[in-house]
This record gives C-alpha cells, structure tokens and sequence, in this order.
C-alpha cells in the first residue's frame, strides 16, 4: 500500500552529535524508476602500473576473454569494459625530466602537466571530480569524500624534485590545492554519520567510547518514529541499511581494539591509529563506506588511492616480500612481472568487492552499479618504461544508461584519457567543455 504522505530524499534520523542519512525509500518523494536515480561517479587509483601480458585482453569486443589478472571481475564482466589505448600525456616529461610517479598522481584526474619547482610552490589543475562535486554539492551533504589507504605529508620533495603533493593526492580543488585524503576508517565513519555541529560529535563519540554505545543509539527514537510510519517494504529496507552500518560499526572497534601494526611504506610513517592491519580490510571497510555515502546520497562523488603514487608496499599476504615500485622496474625479469602481477590480480579482488556491493544495493529498478560510473587504473603503463600512454584503465558501472559495458574497447595510440572524463561529466549531467587536454567525447561506450 502506497503511501499518502512523502518523505524528503534528504531526511535525516538525527540524535545528539549523530545525522544519519536515509537510502531511497519507497515513501520519498522521488521516482523509482532507474532513470530518476542520481548519477555517482567514482574514481580508483593504484601506481606503478601493471603487467600488461597479463591484464590487456587479446581480443576486441564484447567476446574478449578475461586475462588472469581481471578474472576475479569475472561474474561482472557485463557490467565493466576494459579501455586501451588513452593517454596522460601531461604525465610525460615534456621537458621536465625524471618524476614520472609523482606526475602520474598529479595528473591522474586533472589532465594537467605538474609543476616541477625547487621551492614551495605546487601546481596540476582542477580535477575531474572536483568539478563534479561541485556541481552536485548543493544537492548532497558533501560534495565529495577522497580516500585512501597510505598516508603521505603535502609538502617536501618526493620523487626527482616534485612535491609530496603530487604522489599523495589526485583530488584537486583548484589547481593549486590538493584535496587531503582520509585514510582513517574512523574520520571516514564520524563523517558520514557524526552530527554537523562539532561540539556535538565530540560530546557523542567521547561517551559512546566511555559507554561502548553504538552511534545508532542515539538516533533509536527517530528511527522507531519512522518506522511506524513506513510500509513493510520500507522497515526492511531500513532495518538492513541500519544492520550494515552497525557492522561497519563493529569492524572499525576491532581494528582500534586491536590496534595496527601496518606501515605505510612509502615513505615510512606509521599508519594512523584504528587503521586495519590487512590492506583488504582496509579497503573493503572504505569501499563499504563509500557504497553507504553512494546510497543515502550524502556525496555523488569519491576519489580512492588505493596506494600513494611511487608506493613501495609489500603484499606478504599475496605471497608478494618485495616493494611494489621495486617490483615495477621489473626489467622483465619472470620472477619479478610474476610478483607484480599477483599484486595487480590483489588490486583487482578488492575493486571487484565493491563493485560486487554497488550491484548488490537495490534502487529503484535496479541498483548503484546501474547508477554509477567507475573508473578504475593508472596513470603509468608499464612501471619499467615509465610510460604514459596504453594505459591499464577499467570503467564500471552503466551510468543511468549512458555507457554499455561489457566490452574491450580499443582507441587509437594518444587518445587523450580526458576525453573519458568530458563524456562522463557530460553524461552525468555536468555541463563542461573541453576537461583538461580532452578533444571531445570518447567514443564506443554508449549504447
């Protein structure tokens, strides 16, 4: 039974210090048809690039066949295609010399050419998902949320004269302001669930950890209120977005109770308190977060590191001892294109993760990954070149039905990766012209 009273898509359950934002609900106001679903836009980065022997399909088209590296996409093949053929070519050297790491995470979602400098100064360009949040913020909570797994300072020289800035970020505000990631399932958590008011997330998380309360207590009243009110469909829609994040709830004090031993090891800091010891839960716990943002709509855009550009961690759970940018100058050693490409098929489960949670979160007619528009890779080739173009690069998600996955679409040599970036703002609504050194839209991923 319908419904005779609609409730906002933007209704919060609130409580001291708490501000829990709703997934779609029958009762809201909203249509529930795919078409009327909000468009997310995410955008996932590793460095260092990858074995392409085994990551490149052989065949073109829907017909290809999953190389070992992309096999643990296999039960979504339909719902990604794999891009060959852009390129940064900002990420080049272009007369500026060595530092391909550090221009790879700066020109990742810019399309600008990094400011090599001896001083302070730090310069890429407005990154594509900032000018997205933007233009989503005055309907969302956030405008984005940028995370990551590696911490990083922004300042001092991290790769051959550019700054730390470019290798810990690839979010830009402006072209002079790198957007800080939060690596802290924690800082994550209270932001997306914590009250807007700062004396009231202080006064909340100081007795629900004197109380071992969790911070769905505090919204209990507000959330029995509408409950009553709801259809049958609805209370369990609530009751299971509820459930999930009590569970989120539950991982994030496992890992502070049990503390972490991980470093980052790119530069050698010690990860912040809290953060899981495994890097897979550390990236599902974020990616987990990240699906509940996407669904309550309380940000449309996320940026991912899953490591620092030039990151030289090592993968011991995946049999991997060595440094993951040691391994990249493989210098096409067996061993070593064998060691990295294990690391790559271990990046690949964790994206397969998520996406496997954005198709598995009902919406309307369909779900978040018929809602969303992923992209997924690198802005180095092979880490042994050092090249920027050919890159390895994956696009999710069917994007309101803007894109047909599905396929390995080939583009010719030098086709600017920007041109991804201008069709997908551009399908997502976002009024653009040319982003970056774009030259138009990319063809081959509509229907």
């Amino acid at each position: 039974m319908k419904s005779s009273w609609n409730l906002s898509r933007r209704h919060f359950l609130r409580g001291l210090g708490a501000a829990i934002a709703l997934p779609s609900l029958d009762v809201m106001a909203t249509g529930s048809k795919a078409g009327a679903m909000p468009t997310r836009l995410g955008f996932f980065f590793v460095p260092n690039g990858v074995n392409l022997d085994h990551w490149r399909p052989t065949k073109v088209g829907a017909n290809y066949e999953l190389p070992r590296t992309l096999k643990p996409l296999a039960s979504l093949k339909n719902d990604f295609s794999v891009l060959t053929g852009l390129t940064h070519n900002s990420g080049r050297a272009n007369d500026d010399g060595a530092g391909d790491h550090a221009r790879s995470g700066g020109v990742f979602l810019t399309g600008a050419q990094p400011l090599k400098s001896e001083g302070a100064e730090i310069r890429a360009g407005k990154s594509v998902d900032q000018v997205a949040g933007e233009y989503f913020a005055s309907q969302t909570r956030f405008g984005s949320l940028e995370l990551g797994t590696e911490t990083g300072r922004p300042y001092g020289k991290c790769d051959s004269g550019y700054s730390c800035g470019y290798s810990n970020n690839i979010s830009w505000k402006d072209e002079t302001t790198p957007m800080g990631k939060q690596v802290n399932p924690r800082e994550v958590f209270e932001r997306l669930f914590g009250n807007e008011i700062g004396k009231d997330v202080k006064v909340s998380q100081s007795d629900r950890q004197r109380h071992r309360k969790s911070i769905l207590d505090f919204v209990l009243e507000d959330a029995s209120n509408l409950q009553g009110k709801v259809s049958h469909n609805d209370k369990t829609k609530l009751d299971e977005y509820l459930t999930s994040i009590r569970e989120i709830e539950q991982r994030i004090e496992r890992a502070e109770e049990t503390g972490s031993e991980h470093e980052d090891l790119i530069r050698g800091f010690a990860a912040p308190e809290g953060v899981p010891d495994a890097f897979e839960e550390h990236v599902r716990l974020l990616g987990d977060m990240m699906v509940l943002a996407f669904q309550t709509d309380v940000t449309r855009v996320c940026s991912f590191m899953f490591a620092n550009a030039g990151s030289n961690r090592a993968y011991r759970e995946v049999g991997v001892h060595e440094g993951h940018h040691a391994l990249s100058h493989h210098q096409s050693r067996p061993e070593k294109l064998a060691a990295l490409a294990e690391i790559n098929r271990h990046h690949i489960t964790q994206l397969a993760y998520v996406l496997q949670r954005l198709k598995a979160t009902k919406e309307g007619d369909g779900n978040l990954l018929d809602h969303s528009m992923i992209v997924y890779g690198s802005a180095i080739s092979d880490g042994n070149r050092h090249n920027h173009d050919d890159l390895p690069l994956l696009v999710a998600g069917h994007g309101n039905g803007a894109f047909k996955p599905g396929r390995h679409v080939v583009y010719p040599q030098d086709t600017p990766m920007c041109n991804l970036f201008n069709t997908m703002l551009d399908s997502a609504g976002v009024p653009v012209g040319l982003f970056g050194d774009s030259t138009g839209r990319l063809r081959h991923l509509g229907a």
